[in-house]
């Protein structure tokens, strides 16, 4: 699953093989700093999102989780 580092908050995105509708889905976790520094806070669990469309390849899908956590991770940051 690939990840990123932004600030002090991780995103995992990935694109997942979905065989009952014959495409792609996005899923998606992002994850946020904690007081323990052997630990993160899981801000939203991992999670199929853009559920409404199926992608027709993995990089789509991935493409569309990496939009979509990117968006959530901005509920989250502070305003610069």
């Amino acid at each position: 699953m690939p990840s990123q580092l932004i600030d002090e908050f991780e995103i995992e995105y990935e694109g997942v093989h979905l065989p009952d509708k014959q495409g792609w889905g996005a899923y998606v976790a992002v994850y946020g700093p904690s007081h323990n520094p052997m630990h993160m806070n899981n801000l939203f669990p991992k999670q199929h999102v853009t559920i409404e469309v199926v992608f027709p390849t993995e990089q789509l899908a991935e493409a569309e989780a990496h939009r979509v956590a990117l968006e959530l991770l901005q509920g989250h940051r502070p305003h610069q």
